[in-house]
C-alpha cells in the first residue's frame, strides 16, 4: 500500500485575494521542502488521457471506510471537509453523520468569493474539489493501483478543499499546466499541496505541469 498524506493541510480561512502569490512565513517553509520534493517526482513528457477511466474505480464517493485522516469516524468525507473549511457551522443528525453540517460559510481560496452555504437549499454551491483530479491521477499511474490506495487518495483530506461550485466545474480534471485557481493569492498553497500528495502516491507528473508548479513554489 502507498504512503497516505500525513502533512497538515492549510485550511481555507482568511483567504487573500491578490495578483501574487501570498507570502505567509509557513506556507513558504512548506514551499521551500516543495521545492526539494518535486525534484524527486518522476515526469513524464505530457499527459495522455486513458479512455478506461472511470470515477467509480476510485469506490464510492466521500466512503468513510478509508484508512487515512478522518476516516472511519462515523461521517463521510464530505462533511469532514465542510466541518474543517467552513465557519460558523451548524450541525444537525443526517443518515451519512450524526453531525453533519448543515450551515456555514467561507470563502473560495479557488476565488475568494464569500459563500453561505445551506445543506436544504443550495447546497451545491459549495463543492469539495479533488486538488489532484481523480482523472488525471489514473493517468498518472493510479490505474495500476490496488482499489484500496485509490479509495484512500479520493478521500485523503490533504488532497481535498471546499469551493464554490463554478471554479470547480471549469477547473474539472486539468492540471496546472492547463488550470490554476483564479485567486493567484492561493498560488503558492495549491501548488504545495499538489505537489506533496503527488510525491506521497508516487504519481508522476506531465512535465509542463511541473514547470508550472515549480515556478509557482520559486516565488512563494
Amino acid at each position: 500500500m502507498l504512503a497516505c498524506v500525513f502533512t497538515a493541510v492549510v485550511v481555507a480561512v482568511g483567504v487573500v485575494v491578490s495578483d501574487s502569490p501570498t507570502r505567509d512565513p509557513v506556507t513558504s517553509a512548506r514551499a521551500h521542502r516543495a521545492q526539494a520534493t518535486l525534484a524527486g517526482v518522476g515526469i513524464v513528457g505530457e499527459r495522455s488521457s486513458r479512455s478506461d477511466y472511470q470515477r467509480d474505480a476510485f469506490g464510492t464517493a466521500w466512503t468513510d471506510a478509508v484508512d487515512v485522516a478522518g476516516g472511519s469516524n462515523g461521517c463521510d468525507t464530505r462533511n469532514d471537509v465542510l466541518d474543517r473549511d467552513l465557519d460558523d457551522t451548524r450541525r444537525a443528525p443526517a443518515t451519512s453523520c450524526p453531525r453533519a453540517v448543515v450551515a456555514g460559510e467561507f470563502r473560495s481560496p479557488y476565488t475568494g468569493e464569500f459563500i453561505v452555504f445551506r445543506r436544504d437549499r443550495r447546497a451545491g454551491a459549495v463543492q469539495i474539489d479533488h486538488i489532484v483530479p481523480l482523472a488525471y491521477a489514473w493517468d498518472m499511474g493510479a490505474w495500476g493501483w490496488p482499489p484500496t490506495t485509490r479509495r484512500e487518495l479520493a478521500n485523503d483530506p490533504a488532497n481535498l478543499v471546499a469551493v464554490d461550485a463554478a471554479s470547480n466545474l471549469a477547473k474539472s480534471d486539468r492540471e496546472p499546466a492547463r488550470w490554476m485557481p483564479p485567486n493567484t493569492g492561493f498560488h503558492c498553497q495549491y501548488a504545495v499541496q499538489f505537489v506533496e500528495v503527488v510525491a506521497a502516491y508516487r504519481l508522476r507528473l506531465d512535465a509542463p505541469s511541473r514547470h508550472v508548479l515549480a515556478g509557482v513554489l520559486a516565488r512563494c
